[in-house]
């Protein structure tokens, strides 16, 4: 538990008992005619005054465990907060949404209900991913000092396993009712395979992100198959266009996930997982954080003027802010784990902003 700095002003001080006994080292020839006086202040002293002290200190302790208290709930509300990471969702959102926003630029049609079935089955399925990632990230201790995991927070490995394995079946349910009412098994297909790449990096025995695989699976999972599989989901084809903007958008997405290794050097060396933070070292990894990030906008450009993507698409510019921060902020703090943990929310908000923007360029 980490120090509470309002614990120690906050802690009931007891005040020493005001007592007619006297120190040894006093002269016993002195001692009668001190502790006269202080005996005679004492048992003086009006009951009023007395009342009001008694009072007083009653009312203090109850204070005190208060904010005590207080702090403590304020303390495990953040850690919840961190342990389901609402933030994070916007990763199987946005495919969902630009895979949409294509299909209706191409075909001035959109299917509300395939369109929310299956927004929902990817914010289960990723709730799946997320805690399942804290269950098997347990069992190889690489979690011991991650006080937001869901293990950690729960103390119950087996009821995280049991309600990710939950979530998985309900976000399948979702995908396996679109196809059925479509009569084609095309996108559940995609998914599926999708879920096997999502447990290979997690799950044993593969644990392909132990390997430094984890941003090459997150590029293909929210990039390309998820962005194809929403189109094909509203127009049951394919389409070059909808991949070139998946590209985008799984660059953006393997960001978030390759900014979350800066801060966990050292536990992912104890742990054996060999992430490419690891690999590169943190100043190494910052550069090629940079040309990954710009090379977004590079593309982006890349592919209108070769009609890949509509004009409106270098919308995305408007996000070179949240680019550019990030770009400063690990290239300043790489090797500051405490500083640099909050990139991957910096990478969320680069993220989500330049998917939105890309989903508006073709709606407009």
């Amino acid at each position: 538990m980490l120090p509470n700095p309002l614990q120690d002003s906050l802690t009931p001080r007891s005040t020493p008992a005001i007592s007619p006994t006297v120190s040894p080292s006093v002269s016993p020839s002195v001692a009668p005619s001190i502790a006269q006086p202080v005996a005679q202040a004492v048992t003086q002293a009006p009951p009023q005054a007395i009342s009001q002290t008694a009072s007083h200190t009653a009312l203090q302790k109850p204070t005190q465990t208060s904010a005590q208290t207080s702090t403590q709930t304020s303390t495990q509300k953040k850690l919840w907060l961190a342990a389901i990471k609402p933030p994070m969702y916007s990763v199987a959102i946005l495919p969902i949404l630009l895979g949409t926003a294509i299909a209706y630029a191409h075909t001035q049609v959109l299917q509300v209900p395939i369109f929310v079935t299956f927004l929902v089955s990817a914010v289960l399925i990723l709730a799946w991913e997320n805690l399942s990632n804290d269950v098997f990230d347990s069992d190889t201790g690489i979690d011991r000092n991650k006080a937001h995991s869901l293990v950690n927070l729960t103390g119950n490995r087996s009821l995280i396993f049991l309600l990710s394995s939950l979530l998985l079946a309900l976000g399948i349910a979702g995908i396996l009712a679109i196809a059925l009412l479509q009569q084609d098994p095309t996108i559940l297909g995609i998914i599926l395979v999708c879920c096997l790449l999502g447990y290979a990096y997690q799950g044993p025995p593969f644990r392909l992100g132990y390997q430094g695989l984890g941003e090459i699976l997150c590029f293909f999972c929210f990039g390309p198959l998820a962005v194809s599989a929403a189109y094909y989901s509203q127009t049951q084809t394919w389409s070059n266009t909808s991949l070139a903007a998946s590209v985008l958008l799984g660059i953006t997405t393997s960001l978030v996930l390759f900014c979350s290794h800066f801060h966990q050097v050292e536990d992912d060396l104890a742990a054996g997982k060999r992430s490419p933070i690891v690999r590169l070292g943190t100043q190494k990894g910052a550069k090629i954080l940079t040309l990954a990030t710009l090379s977004v906008f590079a593309l982006t450009l890349l592919l209108v003027s070769l009609h890949q993507l509509p004009i409106w698409t270098l919308l995305i510019g408007l996000s070179l802010p949240f680019a550019l921060k990030l770009c400063r902020h690990v290239n300043a703090y790489h090797d500051q784990p405490n500083r640099v943990s909050n990139s991957k929310f910096i990478a969320i908000h680069f993220h989500f902003w330049s998917g939105l923007l890309l989903c508006l360029g073709f709606l407009l």
